[in-house]
């Protein structure tokens, strides 16, 4: 943005438009390449959710959920996905819109919780992301990367011209449900689903 935002609405309508029209672009070139996936067998050292060679769908709640979908009965547990071409184009659109919803800073997740939020909580939440998604990268190493860029950007995000009026109901209920999409993009799928996906999804022999 080469100028100032006159208010929080503005922020928060600009920011939200590019994260939520790339889902809905992206989710159903991901499902239709799911539905065409190629099987292949989980490596020694299995890779993570950033891996579209191997990609273990149970280490992202969404992905996990889309497999529960698309991938019927083609798949064991055992197994993993080495992802068409098509779903690979719709599953990096996946990581893009996440990484951008981060709330950090100038991205358009920085943005949207300064717009529903005010700049001081906005911050708050900021450095809470950071170490949130550094916590996570014990447990699934492809998102350290994400956190060490997090650290490096700046936490602040320039304030609006008019920086206090406050936003509508639905513009809140619109940036809570974005900030949802996040953490079920990042959030690794709990067991319940992650059985329930492999009873559901068992191999053909």
């Amino acid at each position: 943005m080469r100028s100032p935002v006159p208010n929080r609405k503005a922020l928060f309508d600009v920011s939200i438009v590019g994260p939520l029209a790339g889902f809905v672009v992206t989710l159903p070139l991901l499902i239709w390449g799911l539905a065409h996936f190629y099987r292949c067998t989980l490596p020694e050292q299995p890779g993570n959710v950033l891996d579209p060679d191997a990609l273990n769908p149970n280490y992202s709640l969404l992905l996990a959920l889309l497999s529960k979908l698309a991938l019927s009965d083609s798949v064991t547990a055992d197994q993993a996905i080495d992802l068409h071409p098509v779903a690979l184009a719709g599953f990096l659109g996946l990581i893009v819109t996440a990484l951008n919803l981060m709330p950090v800073g100038q991205l358009d997740g920085g943005h949207i919780v300064h717009a529903m939020f005010g700049q001081r909580t906005a911050i708050v939440i900021g450095q809470i992301a950071r170490f949130l998604l550094l916590g996570l990268s014990l447990i699934q190493s492809g998102f350290l990367v994400w956190a060490i860029i997090l650290f490096f950007m700046p936490i602040t995000d320039e304030p609006a011209l008019n920086d206090v009026s406050e936003l509508d109901n639905k513009r809140d209920i619109l940036g809570l449900l974005a900030l949802s999409l996040l953490v079920i993009i990042i959030l690794p799928a709990p067991k319940f689903i992650t059985r329930n996906v492999a009873d559901l999804i068992r191999l053909e022999v």
